[in-house]
């Protein structure tokens, strides 16, 4: 109990006479009348409302006092202290109270008015704190761009698109997302970007070549290719479409090879085949693919080979074979979608394993592609106009590349690359070294947030606009800023409010915006695991490269869709429809749905597809390869969808021992081997059931109703303790109090902007963001605009 709700001990008397009695009643008369003043004075040590106070008093404190202290927190020390000192402890007990998780499931707890009034009031207190002591957090001063900001950054200053993931290694991810702990450069990571600025600005001005080069593109192995790709022509089959730059004008020699099995055999080599080459959906070369002769495959691609000529500048290069008439063999079952395996479904048509494009050839010039055209925005007419000429470009890319008005300084390096280049190999070569230098120079790679001189130590303070620049363009782009942005920070103007406004809703509605949805999107719902998703093919023999990519295409058109109609985020758990193409319509069992395009499908009431919870993409990365996980799955909308992450196993917690239990048992029968151990059972209480919720779907995605031939148990609960069975009451449950699902999305969200973990000092931002958005119906521009107009986006904090 609570200080603020102990009695005073009163000394008993032995043996009361009249008078004492008298005493005693006028006594207990006394505490009743002082009894709300002295409750009234112990709230004050902690500065908390009454009506917070008698309700933690109730229902909190007999677990959370001195003595009993669960989960090692001490309410009771709480409540005695000055509020401002434990904040961080009270946004804690708010996210408990908020989240239905305290007082734990069968406990005695208060009703849903209490509740939201407590929380009301408590959220209340936190945020009248933050407004009288803002506490914006601190990005970090040097944060390198991760591969996928730097190839957004090269296509944006140069109009070039490269390949990031071939020119630099993958990033660490932490708190989710992998822009976060990117303050080093280490010798390995730099002399990849040495190596990466050297290629890229040789292809972006299309400099001459001593020999030709090569780029080699191949398909994942196990790719079907029996079907039409999306993007080739129809009445086509298999292949793949690449966007190829070519370097310069000139001859390329474009090379075929078809996938082989184990014994080096081509697959699916029954008939002839025809294999056409496009270029740009213009037909460049046709093949004739046969069966060898003497069993010899290694004569059977060696002719794939034609040298054509190319413009300089990015291409689509199409490799496909034209589609053979087939006729659907009858048989007792549904023949398998998946064709790459040659014992279990082999091949039944050849397929392409890789392209190799060499070249130029007999080059006739750099030729006029776009990245020349950003690049050379002036041409000297004569020799004496070169160095201006070559200052006034690289003046121009350096406070694109840098983000902010060039000095003096920043041109002494490339103009000393420029000339030394220059001397021997002229103006474009001069150009094509100053371009390396500004690739390479910290000021492009990091993005750098400088306090301003001589501030005091924890110092509160808004950051400039050109920072704000960065921060906006950054967010939403994942890129640099383009002029307009610029030039406003250059202004000082960009800091309004209103124009803040206007800049993100210009800047949504631009088509790189779409890094939100993949960016972003492919992080925080965890696509990017797809890629190494392989299930089970004894139990699953019908998953390929195919349909993963078809999931994670359906996710991504979703959070598009959302982001470019500015619906409600809440649309992502109550969608009425979805997006398909014919190999994951089967895979999904909905009919007359034809070819490789994907298409908005509408869904009727009480189908099995829709939102979040519905879609392949997230049902397969939270299962394992042989089964469900109804606790990957629990875990991931614990954290995901509200916020709410459990605490990492203890380390003396052994794994589930599979092995050990009958081949029969359900997976909700394994599990409760596990939650039987007292060491997992609390954990579990509140990770399993939203999990089981979902046990209608497979490790793949499909619906089933029978597990091992046993009726599935989809009964599972909310992480509030109310008990539910199957999908749909586990979507209206979450739905019902939708500021957590959107508070949740906002905090994500807001990490991604931020590029650092979102804390407790954040939290008073995330509310007010989520209670604007509301009156709009939590669009997705309302959360953008709040995020980029709250505090800790907007301010930082000195160390």
């Amino acid at each position: 109990m609570s200080q603020a709700c102990a009695r005073p001990a009163w000394p008993r008397v032995a043996r009361p006479g009249p008078h004492a009695k008298a005493l005693a009643a006028a006594l207990s008369l006394v505490g009743m009348l002082l009894a709300p003043r002295i409750l009234a004075a112990s709230a004050g040590d902690s500065g908390l409302p009454q009506s917070v106070q008698s309700v933690l008093s109730q229902y909190c404190v007999d677990c959370h006092d001195a003595d009993a202290a669960k989960g090692d927190f001490d309410l009771e020390r709480l409540e005695g202290e000055p509020f401002t000192r434990h904040v961080v402890e009270w946004e804690r007990v708010l996210r408990k109270l908020q989240s239905r998780q305290m007082p734990p499931a069968g406990r005695k707890r208060p009703d849903e008015t209490t509740y939201d009034r407590v929380s009301a009031a408590l959220a209340s207190h936190l945020d009248r704190e933050a407004r009288r002591q803002p506490d914006p957090g601190r990005t970090d001063t040097l944060r390198r761009l991760n591969r996928t900001e730097y190839q957004n950054a090269i296509r944006d200053l140069l109009d070039l698109e490269i390949d990031g993931a071939n020119l630099l290694p993958k990033d660490d991810s932490s708190h989710g997302f992998d822009h976060l702990a990117l303050g080093n450069l280490s010798p390995t990571l730099l002399s990849r970007y040495l190596a990466a600025a050297e290629k890229i600005s040789a292809l972006a001005v299309g400099a001459p070549r001593r020999t030709p080069g090569g780029d080699t593109y191949r398909t994942p192995p196990d790719l079907t290719q029996e079907e039409h790709v999306e993007g080739l022509p129809p009445g086509t089959r298999g292949g793949m479409l690449i966007r190829h730059t070519f370097p310069r004008d000139g001859e390329y020699d474009i090379q075929i090879r078809l996938t082989r099995d184990r014994n080096e055999h081509v697959e699916g080599l029954s008939e002839s085949h025809a294999l056409e080459v496009l270029l740009d959906r213009e037909r460049i070369a046709t093949f004739t693919v046969s069966p060898p002769k003497e069993n010899d495959h290694d004569q059977v691609d060696r002719h794939l080979q034609a040298r054509v000529r190319v413009t300089g500048g990015p291409h689509d290069l199409g490799v496909t074979f034209r589609k053979n008439p087939t006729a659907l063999l009858e048989s007792k079952r549904q023949p398998y979608q998946a064709r790459y395996n040659m014992h279990r479904h082999p091949r039944l048509g050849p397929a392409v394993y890789q392209v190799s494009v060499n070249g130029p050839y007999s080059s006739t010039g750099a030729g006029d592609t776009p990245s020349r055209r950003r690049i050379f925005s002036v041409r000297p007419a004569h020799a004496g106009e070169e160095d201006a000429c070559a200052r006034r470009i690289l003046a121009t890319l350096v406070r694109r590349a840098y983000r902010r008005p060039v000095r003096e300084a920043d041109l002494a390096k490339p103009l000393e690359f420029y000339r030394e280049a220059k001397a021997s190999g002229g103006f474009e070569a001069g150009i094509e070294a100053a371009l390396s230098a500004v690739l390479v120079s910290p000021d492009f790679l990091f993005r750098i947030e400088p306090d301003p001189r001589g501030i005091a130590p924890g110092t509160v303070y808004s950051v400039d606009d050109l920072t704000l620049a960065s921060r906006l363009s950054f967010f939403l782009w994942s890129s640099i800023p383009d002029d307009a942005l610029l030039e406003l920070a250059e202004r000082g103007e960009l800091h309004h409010p209103k124009v803040m406004e206007k800049q993100a809703r210009r800047m949504l509605a631009d088509p790189r915006a779409r890094n939100l949805s993949v960016n972003f999107g492919e992080q925080w719902l965890h696509l990017r695991n797809l890629e190494s998703v392989t299930p089970d093919l004894r139990l699953f023999p019908d998953f390929d490269d195919n349909l993963r990519q078809a999931f994670r295409r359906e996710t991504e058109l979703h959070l598009e869709s959302l982001l470019a109609e500015d619906r409600s985020v809440l649309d992502l758990l109550r969608c009425d429809h979805t997006y398909l193409n014919e190999r994951l319509a089967k895979h999904y069992g909905i009919p007359n749905i034809h070819g490789s395009e994907f298409r908005r499908v509408a869904l009727a009431r009480g189908t099995e597809r829709g939102g979040l919870l519905r879609q392949g993409s997230v049902l397969t990365v939270t299962s394992y390869a042989t089964r469900t996980s109804p606790v990957i799955r629990g875990k991931w909308i614990l954290e995901n969808l509200l916020g709410t992450p459990p605490p990492p196993p203890p380390a003396a917690v052994p794994a589930l021992k599979e092995r050990s239990l009958a081949a029969s048992l359900t997976v909700r029968e394994r599990l409760a081997e596990h939650r039987a151990n007292p060491a997992c059972a609390g954990c579990h209480a509140l990770i399993d059931p939203p999990g089981f919720a979902l046990e209608n779907y497979d490790a793949v995605g499909r619906w089933r109703t029978l597990e091992d031939g046993l009726p599935v148990d989809a009964s599972g609960g909310l992480p509030d303790g109310r008990p539910t069975t199957g999908v749909a009451a586990l979507e209206a449950g979450l739905l019902e109090r939708p500021e957590l699902f959107v508070g949740a999305f906002t905090e994500k969200l807001l990490t991604f902007a931020l590029g650092r973990p979102v804390g407790p000092a954040d939290a008073p931002a995330v509310r007010r963001i989520v209670r604007d958005a509301r009156d709009d119906r939590y669009r997705m521009s309302a959360i953008v605009v709040g995020i980029v107009r709250s505090t800790p986006f907007t301010m930082r904090k000195s160390p």
